[in-house]
């Protein structure tokens, strides 16, 4: 009893110092609240996807239960919300501009779903797998840089949110988990142009069949859902006649996880069956070919005798 009476006197004799314990006393039981859900809900749910938003859901309400808390202790009333805004943002507006934009990117991204973890997006020139999304920065695993075409360069790069308000997001997933790639086929003049066509045509349709017949659903999607017209999901071939070699274009659709091993398949399963031709298709390179050697004609005439 002899503890709480100084404690009361102790409050009464400094309300200023109390009312500050207590309003960080309540934010300390907010934080220490929402990491014990975050905690329950990481074991009781089992899906990651839904486990992982459940999780962010529960820590945007923490933030705002502090703001709510903050606006509320210090004024004493919550119509006095303008006016405290309005004081408070004319001196930490400059300041706390990134902080801010940050926060409400992070909004924008799990409201508007911008991108979500374990999408491939590029955003202010960095190319990355998402792997995490808190209130302040994206967390991605970045591609690229020193190392070729798609793989990890095994960066961890963490971005601040303001960027999604800031320029253009590349999202490599979403709606349409798909890319298209191409590559160029030299071929020389002499070969069998049409035996080409075929071999290069039946070695797409085995190796991309799957990516086709996946796609095509995944596209009626993207037509239904925004403006676009129908495109081609079939693999297909364009030729091109150069000064040097005829250049065969296959373009064609490739899960965007697996750009890198399916144009290695597909060029590996290529050379093979153009080497069994024995010669009837062969590939071309950049060369010197002489063809006829001009006439050259040669005196030699013997020195002067004295």
């Amino acid at each position: 009893m002899e503890l709480i009476d100084q404690l009361q006197t102790w409050i009464s004799q400094n309300p200023t110092t109390a009312s500050i314990f207590k309003y960080l006393v309540w934010v300390i039981a907010i934080l220490i609240a929402v990491q014990v859900l975050r905690r329950l809900l990481k074991k009781k749910l089992p899906d990651s996807v839904t486990r992982y938003k459940s999780q962010k859901g529960v820590e945007i309400i923490g933030y705002i239960f502090i703001i709510f808390l903050s606006i509320t202790y210090f004024t004493g009333n919550i119509t006095d919300f303008t006016i405290t805004i309005g004081l408070l943002s004319a001196g930490i507006a400059i300041t706390l501009q990134e902080l801010f934009l940050s926060i409400a990117g992070s909004l924008y991204i799990f409201f508007v779903k911008v991108y979500k973890p374990g999408d491939r997006i590029e955003i202010n020139g960095i190319k990355g797998d998402v792997i995490d999304i808190d209130s302040i920065y994206t967390t991605m695993m970045e591609i690229g840089e020193w190392v070729s075409t798609d793989n990890y360069s095994g960066r961890i790069v963490k971005l601040s949110n303001a960027f999604v308000f800031k320029g253009p997001i590349y999202n490599f997933s979403q709606d349409f988990p798909f890319i298209w790639d191409e590559f160029n086929l030299p071929i020389h003049y002499t070969s069998d142009l049409e035996l080409t066509k075929k071999i290069v045509a039946d070695i797409a349709q085995k190796t991309l069949s799957d990516y086709v017949n996946l796609s095509k659903s995944h596209w009626q999607n993207v037509v239904s859902k925004y403006y676009i017209e129908d495109a081609m999901v079939e693999p297909t071939i364009a030729i091109t006649l150069t000064d040097n070699w005829i250049q065969l274009n296959l373009r064609y659709i490739v899960d965007y996880k697996k750009r890198r091993v399916t144009k290695h398949d597909l060029q590996q399963q290529i050379q093979q069956a153009i080497h069994a031709t024995n010669g009837i298709v062969s590939l071309a390179s950049t060369t010197f070919e002489v063809i006829r050697m001009p006439t050259t004609n040669i005196k030699v005439t013997s020195p002067t005798q004295h």
